[in-house]
């Protein structure tokens, strides 16, 4: 039994190691097929290693849950932390790509301060309000994905503030509705485009200083959460440590099923609730 465990820790340890290389993994991949192949007379694995390496580089975070399932599972020696492992993929893959969708909604958000405060200067250099904006889009791409769209409608005559309310649909560039509205003041008023944009600047920048408060406000409740998540695992590791086998007796007693099945419930409902609530202190 220690061989196999040593075994699945093992195995656990090198799909780690291969996970936390994704980026790594990719490139060395890309550069690897650049060559059209291998040279006459390689080696077979030679052929097959850059495919293996690109598909260990595409694996995911939330994959991870798979080995220490395994090493749970061999060190129970049950099969159900395999189920809760191949269940709790989906989910950790959601809170992931939710992580993921949140740091590319505040990029653009960024982005967005960066083209108001790069358009201002590059108008006050003297530039007109085209030019200033084919700058400072070059510069920053703050207009994201719809940067084509407005691009082609300021050098072409077309309808600039409408391309930019079409670009502010996307998450996190809302910023350039109040651009939009600056660009149709300045061209049906005569205002000074480049005073709209300083200001439109700082209420950005504000608001984003004050999401980042409250974000380090919250980043002790936050704190909190993670400590009530791993305080199970605290106790099943000092009771490994004092040999009573917890995994044992929770996985192979009518008794610590029960256990189980009512602590695990349990601490999916505090975790939910105090999230919850650390959630709704960040919520405008």
């Amino acid at each position: 039994m220690s061989a196999a465990l040593w075994a699945a820790m093992a195995c656990a340890g090198a799909a780690a190691w291969l996970t936390a290389g994704h980026e790594r993994g990719l490139r060395r991949a890309r550069r690897l097929f650049a060559g059209s192949g291998a040279a006459p007379g390689a080696p077979p694995w030679e052929l097959w290693l850059p495919r293996a390496r690109a598909w260990a580089g595409g694996l995911r975070g939330e994959w991870l849950c798979l080995p220490v399932a395994v090493t749970l599972a061999v060190a129970g020696e049950s099969v159900l932390p395999l189920i809760g492992g191949a269940l709790a993929v989906p989910v950790v893959g959601r809170r992931l790509r939710a992580r993921e969708r949140r740091t590319a909604r505040e990029r653009r958000a960024d982005g967005v301060v960066a083209l108001c405060g790069s358009a201002a200067a590059e108008l006050r250099a003297g530039l007109q309000p085209v030019q200033a904006l084919l700058a400072a889009a070059g510069s920053t791409g703050g207009l994201g994905a719809g940067e084509a769209a407005v691009l082609a409608a300021a050098r072409f005559g077309g309808d600039v503030p409408g391309a930019l309310r079409q670009a502010a649909r996307e998450p996190g560039a809302d910023g350039l509705v109040g651009l939009a509205a600056c660009w149709r003041v300045a061209v049906d008023g005569g205002a000074g485009l480049a005073t709209g944009l300083d200001r439109l600047e700082a209420a950005l920048r504000a608001e984003r200083d004050q999401r980042q408060g409250l974000r380090a406000q919250l980043a002790g409740a936050w704190s909190t959460v993670v400590v009530l998540a791993l305080l199970p695992v605290l106790g099943l590791a000092m009771g490994w440590a004092m040999g009573a086998a917890p995994l044992r007796v929770l996985l192979h007693t009518p008794a610590g099923l029960g256990c189980l099945l009512a602590g695990g419930l349990l601490e999916g409902a505090g975790l939910w609730w105090a999230a919850r609530i650390v959630r709704t202190g960040e919520a405008p």
